[in-house]
């Protein structure tokens, strides 16, 4: 005996898209992005392989190119005072790690109630929004012979016989420099690192110092690990800057006394001495070692972070492996319906119903 039960349609799981395709938005969308993609394909993409291929020629700004293959990338590497300038970078990144570690304490003091904090976090916020000529003007001053550094180490008891022409003096002048740039983007690195302290979940905090955590043990197993993201940004973005640094040393020094970067020997050989396929290939070149140095520090940061994990990664893994099941759940599904219908029904497209008897 069968007994005819009411007929269960199949498509009734299956939603149906109402809404027609709104090709007038979809034209907009595609306006607004070509707009910008345009423009960096013109002045960014462009120039840059026009670059690549000024660098295989003898060239200046008026005249016939001529095509010298890689001689330009060979004197590079071979020129005494284009390598000096590169071991001037060294000075940079040291200042760099020096500005990322100094950003990262005070950014671990300043993220929590502190009194008068908002008030350092705008002073020390500040010189980032001062102009970098400007900066230069006031560090050339600052460091002048008998001018604001000495007076204030002379009230501080040194003699000024004693004091180094700190501008002059290659073993220190460097290191000025170094100090005017890590003054000046000190604030942009520890500003980052604030916001991301502060987006750490809070309980976790409480439920460290239940479980008894000191503060040292709280920075490394609840704020590293949760800021482990901009740590490794910041780091990338203070040594790829310390490689091309240009404007203290061109304003404060103009590049004398052993003080000129790769950046602003640069500058000078395309300008001044207009060997155009030179500079040229040194721009092409200080990509390739920003490239690397990008690779590097990305490469170590994941070793040295590889067992820090506040439980985001797991729980993204679980979520991929729970849609992954969910998703093959629903093709076994689809594949027992009656027919291959799509996910979304619309006209003809629709599911047939069909009865099931038993």
């Amino acid at each position: 005996m069968t007994t005819s039960q009411p007929a269960v349609s199949t498509a009734e799981a299956v939603p149906f898209n109402k809404q027609p395709r709104d090709w007038k938005k979809i034209g907009i969308i595609v306006l607004f992005c070509a707009l910008p993609i345009a423009l960096l394909v013109v002045f960014t993409y462009l120039p840059f392989f026009q670059m690549c291929g000024y660098s295989f020629y003898k060239m200046k700004y008026i005249g016939t190119p001529k095509f010298i293959g890689l001689k330009n990338y060979t004197d590079i590497f071979t020129r005494p005072d284009l390598l000096a300038t590169l071991k001037l970078s060294l000075y940079y990144m040291v200042g760099a790690l020096i500005q990322v570690a100094l950003a990262l304490y005070l950014a671990t003091v300043l993220a929590f109630k502190v009194k008068g904090g908002s008030f350092f976090k705008g002073a020390m916020f500040f010189p980032y929004l001062i102009n970098g000529i400007a900066i230069g003007f006031i560090f050339k001053f600052f460091y002048t012979r008998g001018y604001v550094l000495d007076s204030v180490l002379q009230w501080c008891g040194f003699s000024l016989d004693n004091l180094p022409y700190w501008l002059r003096d290659q073993k220190v002048n460097n290191w000025s420099l170094v100090a005017s740039s890590v003054w000046r983007y000190l604030g942009q690195t520890m500003i980052l690192f604030i916001g991301a302290i502060m987006s750490i979940d809070g309980s976790l905090y409480e439920a460290a110092e239940i479980d008894g955590a000191n503060k040292w043990q709280q920075f490394k197993h609840i704020i590293l690990p949760g800021i482990q993201t901009i740590l490794v940004l910041n780091i990338i973005l203070s040594i790829t800057g310390s490689l091309s640094a240009f404007e203290a040393p061109y304003v404060i020094t103009s590049g004398a006394n052993g003080t000129g970067t790769f950046f602003v020997q640069m500058d000078k050989i395309a300008h001044s001495d207009q060997k155009v396929g030179l500079a040229s290939a040194m721009a092409v070149v200080l990509l390739v070692i920003i490239m690397i140095c990008a690779l590097i520090q990305k490469v170590v940061m994941n070793y040295l972070f590889r067992d820090a994990d506040d439980g985001t990664a797991k729980a993204r893994k679980h979520a991929q492996k729970v849609e992954k099941a969910r998703k093959k759940a629903l093709r076994n599904q689809n594949k027992v319906a009656v027919g291959a219908a799509p996910l979304f029904k619309n006209g003809s497209n629709a599911r047939t119903e069909t009865a099931v008897e038993s």
